[in-house]
Parts: structure tokens; sequence; C-alpha cells
């Protein structure tokens, strides 16, 4: 019997023209949350044994983070099934038009809008975004992750990776249908920690969600969701 931790990036860099960076918060979220598994892991007498992580540069930059605040120098396992979907991509089926900066509520709210239909009809099969893999396979590349923890980790193992496959992950963990992991998606926090006990043969959800690194008055403005 092992845990999984599964940790959403830091902010990233939304509404800019490079997303695929960490914000300046982002650094000081990922760097915590490494300092809180530090303590945490030595108090519970935790070890991890296995990292696996997404390609894109959120994850690593969180990655570095995390590692330099728990002194961590584990080298993590990159895999391409744990990156996340191209929202503009998606948002571009269902919008051709450009659309503007999302710097005010109301566009903030017209963007989620649009991504929020967009993924209804990539998992259901009516759109192909460009350069995306169907949405079959993307969920296989996050199962065959899982698989991976399940069959192949002796110990604990921790997952760097984005809200789509962690939302999706938990989805196939409890046998929700594939919309269900988009409103998952879309409240799931800049360095979120979840939770999946695993043994060779399932894998069962402790935690979702969770922000204990950011607890207390002066992590109050730490709390983000993009």
């Amino acid at each position: 019997m092992g845990t999984l931790y599964l940790v959403r990036h830091g902010q990233a860099s939304f509404g800019e023209d490079d997303y695929d960076r960490l914000s300046a918060l982002g650094h000081r979220q990922a760097r915590r949350l490494g300092e809180y598994l530090r303590e945490r892991f030595e108090r519970e007498q935790v070890q991890i044994d296995t990292v696996l992580m997404g390609s894109l540069t959120r994850h690593r930059e969180t990655w570095e983070g995390m590692a330099a605040g728990a002194g961590w120098t584990l080298t993590p396992q990159v895999r391409d099934g744990l990156n996340e979907y191209d929202s503009q991509a998606l948002i571009e089926t269902v919008h051709p038009e450009p659309l503007a900066r999302p710097d005010t509520p109301e566009l903030y709210r017209h963007h989620f809008r649009l991504l929020r239909d967009a993924l209804q009809a990539w998992m259901a099969g009516r759109t192909q975004p460009r350069g995306m893999p169907t949405y079959g396979q993307f969920v296989q590349g996050i199962d065959e992750a899982l698989t991976q923890v399940r069959t192949q980790c002796s110990g604990n193992a921790l997952m760097v990776s984005s809200g789509g496959p962690i939302s999706t992950a938990l989805g196939r963990v409890l046998g929700t249908p594939a919309e269900t992991t988009i409103e998952l998606n879309l409240r799931i926090r800049n360095t979120a920690l979840a939770e999946f006990q695993f043994n060779p043969k399932r894998h069962s959800v402790l935690t979702w969600n969770t922000l204990p690194h950011l607890e207390g008055p002066q992590y109050q403005r730490w709390v983000t969701y993009a």
C-alpha cells in the first residue's frame, strides 16, 4: 500500500503571451508547498520514491520550487501523457475569432464559458482541436501514468501536472462521467494537493484540492486558480 500525491502546478501566467511559465507568486507557492511537505513527511516518516511530471514548463518550474523547498534531489520521470490540454486550441473550435485579453471579470468569465463548451464538444467527439490528441488519447495518457504507479511503485509517489489531468485522474478512480471532470478542473487551485492510496489493483481517493501549506492569514492572497 502506498500513497500517490498529486500536485497541480503553481499560478501560471494567465492572460499573458506565454501562459506556460509560473508567475512570481506561482514560484512562491511551489516552494512553500515543498517546505510544508518536508516538515510533514519528516513528522510522518514518509519517503517519496518516484516522481512523475508532465513536460510543460510550468510543471518543471513547480517541481523545481518544491524540490528546493523540501531539499529533494530526486529526478522526475517526464510523461507527455500528464500534459494539459491546449485551451486556446479548444476555444478556437467553438469561437474561431480572436478573443480579447481576459483582463476584466466579464472577459474572464466569457473565456471560461467558452472553454467549458469546448471541453464538452471535445469529450463528446464532436470536435478535434488542432495539434491535440483525441479525448480518448488524453485519458489514455493519464490511465497509463496511474497504472505505472499501481504496478511499478513499491513505495510512495508524487505527480506534478495540471488541472485537466489531475481532475481526469480523480474521475477515472471514482468512475464519474467525463463531463464531471470539467467542473472539478475549473475549481482546482494552484499547488493544490490530492492524495490517492494505491495497491497493485486499484487507487482510492483520500483527499482532493487541499491547500494545507497555505493555511493562515499570511497566505490568504496566495490562493489562486489560474
